[in-house]
Parts: C-alpha cells; structure tokens; sequence
C-alpha cells in the first residue's frame, strides 16, 4: 500500500493566500489563533493521519462491520485509533470552548477534516457526524440538553449521529412517518425505522446520540410537521452518568460498494414500546434546527473528496515514477511512465483539480468563520451569504472532483489499478458516495439555483463574480506567463454571467428551467471558482518568487497548475454554459414508457 504524506506545504498555501487567514485571524473570536497555531495543528495532525490512522484503512476496508447480539462490531484497529483520536484533543479542536472545545476556526479544522478523510475516510465519517451533532445541539439545544451532553460529544466520549432517512423517504422528507408521542416528564417516546444511519452504533464509545427527525401527534403534514429530537443509546441521568438501555436498536448493516469500515446501520426505534428522546428546538421547526448539522456536514463531504483525490494522486505519481514501460523520443531504452506526456497530463489534470477543489472548501470555510464571527452585523451578513452559496459548491463540486480524479488514478495504474491488491481502487469505491449523502448532488445544484441565485436576484453572485474580475489587472501586469489564465479567468466568469442572467430571467417562462440547467450552472461556477482560485494562487507565488521565497519549488508549480487549469480545465466552462442555454424541451420529449 502506498503511503499517506498530507501535503502540508499545499495546506498551508491555500489557508494563507486562498482563504484568506490573516481576515480570520483578525477576527476577536480568534485573537489566540496565528500563523504559528496553524503550522502546529497541521503538522500534529499530519502526523496523526499518516502514521495512525492510514493503516487501518486497507485492513478496515477488508474486516468490515456486522451486527452482533444487537450491536455493532467495528474492526480492532479502527477502535484503538479512535481512543488515540480522543487522547489527542482533536475531536473538539473547533468546538465551543465552554463545553471543553479548543474553539479553532473551522479554516484550520478543514484541512484537518481532509488529512482525516484522506488516511482512513470511513473512520473520518464518525467524528465528522459528531462535530455536526455538537453545532446543532450547541445552536438549537435547551441548556439542559447542553448540559447533559456536549462536554461528553466534544471530547469524543460519546458519538452523534444524523436519522433522516426512512425506506419510504429519502431526499423527500416531508414523507416521513416516525412518531414522536409526548410524555408527562416532557419527553418524548418515539417509533419508527431510519436507514441509511451512518455510524449509527458501535461499541468504540460508552454512548450514541442520535439527533432524529420524527412528527409530534397533530403536526402539519409535509416538512413544516417536523420536529427534532436527541435519543441517546443510553439514559443521561441528571448527575451525567449513564442509565438504561434506550430503545433503539441497530437491525442490521448495508453492505455497501465503499467505506466498508463505516457502520450504516438500519436503526429501528420503539420496537418495545418507545425510545426516549427530548425535543431539540422548537416545535415543528426540526428541518431548520437539522440543517445546520447537514450544512455543516456539506462542507465536510467536499474535504472528504478532496483529501480521497489527494491520496489518489500520490499513488498514481508514486507508481508513475517506478513502472517502466515503452519508450520515449530522444532516449533510449525503456522508460518509468511518468515520461510519456499523456502521463503527465493526467496527473497534473488530478494535482490541479485536486487543488481547486481544495481551495473552494478551504475558502467555504474561511466564509463560515468570518460570517459567524464577524466584527460588524453587516460583515457577518455579507460573509454568511458568501459561505451559504459557497456551500453546496463546495460538497457538489468537491465530491465529483474526488469521483473524477481516484477513477484517473485508477487509470494511471493500469490493469495494477483495477485490482484490489495495489489499494487505489478502494479509493474510488470510497469516493463514490460522497456525491449521495447529505442531499445529492443534483440538489446541491437545485439549492444554488432555486435558493441562493434566484432569491436575491442574484445579488450575491453577482457581487462574487465583481471580486473574481479583480484578478484581471494583476494577471495582465503578470505578464505573458499569466496571459492564458487571465483569457480563460475572463472567457469563464462572462459565461458564468450569461447563465445566471439566463437563468434569472427564463424561470417564469419555463419552470423546468432551473431544474434543468442546475447541474450543469453548479460544475460552471466550481470551475470558474477554481480558476479564480488557481490565478490568486499563481499571483501569490509569482510574488514570493521575486522576493526571498521559502520554497521556491511550491511556489513555481503553483505558476504551472494555474496555466495547466487555464488550458486544459477551464475550456469546459463552455460547455457547461451551453447546455446550461440548451432549450429543456429535449429534456422533458419523451413519454415515462419512451425511456
């Protein structure tokens, strides 16, 4: 198996000049935080990735999980390194102080959700659950329920877990049909079937806390009936410790085309006669309280393709520089594969994709801690409506990239990549649901469209493609080297403008339109964001460079991803514009029975 080497140097690049630090930093939340914190985080958690956690994954990929005696049994190895996880601090790393958390902004957290990802994304998805659970209790929860259980889910004594899914709704939730019957204490007896529960039992902690979605008795119909509650594995006595077994039990565990060492359990809740849960919120208002954790957990599925497309790339540029095979122009003998141009070009197709996508979900982030951290009302509003359409972005786009870039690995491999043995087709099973869970991408693609374009009248894309266009100037005083990025930077964001445009004024005229073109308006605007992205990057090294640079072999490759981009990626911005334009009637021409 090859090796993990969390790329820090890339890391700490993109948090410095690509989400923008120094704002976060300067924020009071932060005044602790500097540049010194974040190298040290980083590379504590490099190392935690790289030596703990990245070998369990080929042996937790192989075990797998499975139900015993009504309990979920999880691999040896996953179990030791979740206890050394915990001793290391990192489960509230960005977690509210009061409740034991380290209070770290989430720009620095990112990276550490895409090194966990990275080593072992199966294991990466339980702390990840938790962190989401933390935010929405800490939000939404009564000081009691804070009380009870967030010092426990910080320090990753307990776990969290998200219960949406029914057999008979899945992105629909307005059709779910769990109950939750209200109890003279004030709790709440709830019944019903989730599936689908990621980590939704094991024995690695004393206890589970399910956040779950259900109905009150009465509710409205449709999702402005539901309601949220905490259900724990275990009774939360008021002195903290734990009581009975709650009623709730793992049925069984799917098995899955990936993360085979990730529990996704079918959980059922009642079957003898309830599970005690407690209202988190307001009555009737669960699916807001809920997306807060789903939202966060957005973001997180972006790192979580970007650190699997990481880990790709390594081992496709580790076995290109070993496997000798034909020869080249201007040599003699055979040659390692990394030689012939089409080798070359995919690899730095993987690096540079990898790398937009890493800068999308680091600067979504940087957004999210400067919006709720913000110095003034009006900042925080401004970034808040950044990270809002950033989001869907960033697990969109950032999850297809981890697709697109471990099947390229695959591909690098050869005949040695489509067998299990060299490990990187196990990257690309794992990536594959990343563009399912926490809401398809298709609507990720919706949400920008019908909730962050057309809401405001597309103010605030508009606004972000006038700080995009800032770029054009100094690309131009770049000189040559830059002249394709600023072409393409420029070809990208007028396309970008003419589809919304299209978008904005073709709804009333044809409401298949947003629909329709979502998918395609989504894959243009993460494009041209990695091209922006790409071209700060670029602007920055090219400066260091003329200085005193501290790593001279960064900073010029960096020159060459942004030129690669330009030339070879962001060309499809056309593409994805026309069809973006393209007439939906093709769409909607046949009959159900023609398909």
């Amino acid at each position: 198996m090859p090796d993990y080497r969390p790329p820090l140097q890339q890391m700490r690049f993109t948090i410095e000049h690509l989400a923008e630090f120094s704002d976060v930093a300067a924020l009071q939340a932060y005044s602790g935080v500097d540049a010194d914190t974040m190298e040290a985080v980083l590379e504590e958690a490099g190392r935690f990735a790289s030596t703990v956690l990245a070998p369990t994954n080929w042996p937790g990929d192989r075990q797998g999980v499975k139900v015993v005696d009504r309990e979920v049994q999880v691999p040896a190895e996953i179990k030791a390194a979740y206890g050394k996880f915990c001793e290391g601090g990192w489960p509230g790393i960005a977690s509210n102080p009061e409740f034991g958390g380290q209070g770290l902004p989430k720009t620095i957290a990112i990276a550490c959700d895409e090194m966990w990802a990275a080593a072992n994304v199966s294991f990466a998805l339980c702390p990840e659950l938790s962190q989401g659970a933390i935010l929405a209790l800490d939000r939404h929860g009564s000081d009691d329920l804070k009380q009870r259980y967030l010092a426990k889910l910080v320090a990753g004594e307990w776990t969290g877990t998200m219960c949406l899914t029914e057999p008979q709704a899945g992105s629909d939730l307005s059709s779910l049909t769990t109950r939750a019957e209200p109890q003279a204490d004030g709790s709440y007896l709830l019944t019903g079937r989730k599936i689908f529960i990621t980590w939704g039992d094991h024995a690695m902690t004393d206890n589970v806390v399910h956040l779950v979605l259900a109905r009150r008795p009465g509710a409205p119909q449709g999702t402005k009936g539901i309601s949220l509650f905490l259900v724990p594995k275990y009774q939360v006595r008021a002195d903290g410790t734990l009581g009975e077994r709650n009623d709730v039990y793992p049925v069984s565990v799917e098995h899955k085309l990936g993360i085979h060492a990730s529990p996704t359990c079918v959980l059922s809740f009642g079957d003898q006669g309830g599970a005690q849960g407690y209202l988190v919120g307001k009555e009737n208002e669960g699916l807001a309280a809920m997306f807060t954790m789903m939202n966060y957990m957005r973001l997180g599925v972006g790192a979580q393709g970007v650190g699997l497309a990481d880990r790709a790339y390594q081992a496709a540029v580790q076995f290109a520089r070993e496997r000798v095979q034909g020869r080249a122009p201007g040599e003699r003998g055979r040659v390692t594969i990394i030689r012939h141009p089409d080798v070359r070009r995919t690899l730095l197709l993987m690096r540079s994709l990898t790398q937009a996508s890493r800068s999308i979900c680091y600067y979504t982030a940087s957004c999210l801690d400067r919006g709720n951290h913000g110095d003034t009302p009006e900042s925080s509003a401004a970034w808040l409506a950044r990270g809002d359409l950033m989001t869907p972005i960033a697990k969109a786009f950032g999850s297809e990239i981890g697709q697109q870039v471990t099947e390229l690995g695959i591909q690098v491999h050869g005949g040695m990549g489509y067998v299990e043995e060299t490990g990187v087709a196990q990257y690309y099973r794992d990536a594959r649901i990343a563009s399912i869970y926490e809401g398809t991408n298709a609507i990720q693609a919706i949400d920008l469209v019908g909730r962050k374009l057309m809401r405001d009248g597309g103010s605030t894309v508009s606004a972000f493609v006038s700080e995009m266009r800032a770029v054009d100037a100094p690309l131009a005083n770049a000189g040559e080297e830059m002249a394709p990025v600023r072409l393409w930077l420029a070809k990208g964001l007028d396309e970008l403008v003419q589809c919304s445009t299209h978008l904005l004024a073709g709804e009333r005229k044809d409401p298949e339109l947003p629909g329709a073109g979502a998918f395609n308006y989504l894959m243009l605007m993460g494009t041209v964001i990695g091209g922006w992205q790409h071209a700060r990057g670029a602007l920055a090294a090219i400066k260091a460079l003329e200085g005193n640079p501290t790593d001279p072999v960064l900073h010029k490759t960096q020159t060459v991803l942004a030129r690669f981009y330009a030339e070879h990626v962001m060309p499809q911005t056309l593409a994805y514009g026309a069809a973006v334009r393209a007439n939906t009637g093709t769409l909607m021409a046949l009959t159900a029975d023609q398909f």
